[in-house]
């Protein structure tokens, strides 16, 4: 018996199910109307499979599935037309390359026979997005979508993590196709989850078991690899204290008497000094990024490099291992452990004591309880943490807001951190937490953004609204692009060129939505506002006015030795 035949447009609509896909992201348009048509009906009535979210920007779609995996584990969907629809989410398939995290991207396109004519919003995304994806691939006919949309999420989501973008001509979307689903799980060209080998693994062992002053650098590879209890295991038996880059806060829990805080270039004082002197360094799914080391030519090297990665590419590629376990952590992680002897470090450990009390005395306390003036981005970051427990989702934008919201945010859980590491996308923050309260619907989601960054992508609160997303967003208020301006008062002779923002009045903007808003001024009534602002169902614009020199401390200067951290500026 003959089956029956459907379009390559329900043909998506059923691959889409069959991979397990429950939220999209999109925005509809021409060349791909024909999916959009399809996806009516598998948006209600019994039929339902999926909710659409329906984005103002098909850059925030992008950034939305990110939000979305960073906190569910899971691959996000994005549904965008061809030409400046695709070409928008760009950025967002670039960051999440950088920081690989599991989006396909679907986008129209114009039919084969028009491809090359230079026809109406007809763009190679192909070649386009090659570079800054893990696969792109154009779907020519309707035969090819079981195959093409399977391989794509196994690509996205297997090894290390990565954006797929689908190019979908619109042919194919009109085609009558014989459907039936395809798993792939298995690529011959394509080694997701290398073979551990165990002479790597021993000799790590020997290292660490002869440590003196072992240190560990815990990365977002740990997150990815769901490898949080392993850690831990593995932390814990050899007493290693662990620094966390940014993307790997919520690896381990900041509670934890071995962390010792946040590593890189805004980092702790404590573990960026450590580094030059310990004597065995375990960097565990981290790519040694250039906002970590400082300077390559003197970072470290006093110490023996274990690095752990289930990314070939990453070796050697910064830093120079002495031993290399390339294997997906959650696998690498336990073999160590089993052949560690138990250790006791207490006398390391307390070495790091001193730094953070300095770090404390000199930076902390002033930037989390001053005393007068206006109010710090760092106590209002604070002021949340102590009021949600720390059991809030943390998403950020780019700029100075991420840099103290990432350093006194606590994070007891995992998945809690959403934020633009490798890329450092302004406007990320706010479309990423609209996917963050779809990824987690049962956690808190507080975003924290610059004025600058609010604006970027200031479009979403129209998405906000609609869904009544409970973003509780924390504009944090300086009248500057706050970052750059540090630097230009630092490195530049303060010569602020360009930094200075003329600012909309926002509650006008959070009433045109129909968004509660609440302005503070007078840190009295900081923490009133914030549980009122947590209280509140639904969404909430928190607008907090900020000193507007306000500069984010420790600080190691680009080009210097990771261990040059200066902790206060003298201009």
């Amino acid at each position: 018996m003959e089956k029956q035949k459907i379009t390559g447009s329900e043909a998506l609509m059923q691959a889409l199910k069959a991979e397990g896909v429950k939220t999209i992201f999109g925005y509809p348009g021409g060349s791909i109307m024909p999916v959009y048509d399809a996806l009516y009906d598998y948006t209600r009535g019994n039929k339902k499979a999926f909710d659409h979210i329906l984005v103002r920007h098909e850059q925030a779609a992008a950034h939305a599935a990110e939000g979305y995996a960073r906190v569910s584990g899971r691959v996000g969907v994005a549904l965008v037309t061809s030409g400046p629809g695709a070409t928008n989410t760009l950025t967002g398939v670039a960051d999440a390359m950088l920081d690989s995290t599991p989006i396909v991207v679907i986008a129209g396109q114009v039919p084969i026979g028009a491809l090359g004519t230079d026809a109406f919003q007809e763009v190679d995304l192909v070649g386009v997005a090659q570079p800054i994806s893990k696969w792109s691939y154009q779907i020519r006919h309707a035969e090819d979508i079981a195959w093409a949309v399977s391989r794509a999420f196994y690509i996205a989501r297997s090894g290390r993590p990565g954006p797929v973008v689908l190019d979908f001509p619109k042919n194919a979307q009109l085609e009558m196709v014989e459907f039936e689903p395809e798993k792939v799980n298995f690529i011959r060209s394509y080694v997701a989850y290398p073979k551990l080998d165990p002479e790597a693994v021993r000799k790590a062992a020997e290292l660490i078991n002869s440590a003196k002053k072992p240190l560990a650098l815990v990365g977002q590879g740990v997150e990815l690899g769901n490898a949080q209890n392993e850690l831990r295991a593995f932390l814990e038996k050899a007493d290693i204290p662990a620094g966390r880059t940014m993307l790997g806060l919520s690896a381990f829990p900041s509670t934890h008497p071995l962390n010792v805080g946040m590593l890189g270039m805004h980092g702790n004082y404590a573990p960026n000094i450590k580094e030059q002197e310990c004597d065995v360094l375990i960097a565990i799914g981290m790519r040694f990024s250039d906002r970590v080391t400082g300077n390559l030519k003197t970072y470290a090297k006093q110490a023996k490099v274990i690095h752990l990665d289930i990314d070939h590419s990453e070796i050697d590629k910064n830093v120079k291992a002495d031993v290399a376990v390339i294997a997906d952590c959650k696998e690498s992680l336990p073999a160590i452990t089993a052949l560690l002897q138990k250790a006791n470090h207490q006398e390391w450990r307390d070495s790091f004591k001193p730094l953070m009390e300095k770090e404390r005395e000199k930076v902390i306390e002033p930037a989390i309880h001053p005393k007068d003036g206006p109010l710090l981005m760092g106590e209002v970051v604070n002021a949340v943490a102590e009021i949600t427990d720390g059991n809030a989702i943390l998403v950020t934008d780019v700029g100075q807001n991420q840099l103290f919201a990432t350093r006194y945010f606590k994070y007891p859980n995992k998945r809690s951190i959403c934020t633009s590491g490798g890329l450092g996308t302004m406007g990320y923050g706010m479309p990423a937490a609209i996917g963050a309260t779809f990824g987690a619907p049962d956690r808190t989601v507080v975003s924290f953004s610059g004025d600058g960054g609010f604006q970027m992508c200031i479009e979403e609160l129209g998405t906000i609204m609609e869904q009544q997303a409970p973003v509780k967003m924390v504009l944090m208020n300086n009248n500057y692009l706050g970052n750059v301006r540090q630097w230009q008062d630092m490195f530049w002779k303060r010569r602020k060129s360009f930094t200075r923002m003329h600012n909309p009045n926002y509650e006008l903007i959070a009433q045109g939505y129909g968004i509660p808003y609440q302005a503070v001024v007078d840190r009295k009534d900081l923490k009133a506002a914030i549980e009122k602002m947590l209280a509140t169902d639904g969404p909430y614009i928190l607008e907090c006015a900020i000193l507007e020199d306000d500069d984010v401390l420790p600080m190691t200067p680009p080009g210097m030795n990771v261990d040059d951290m200066l902790l206060d500026i003298k201009v």
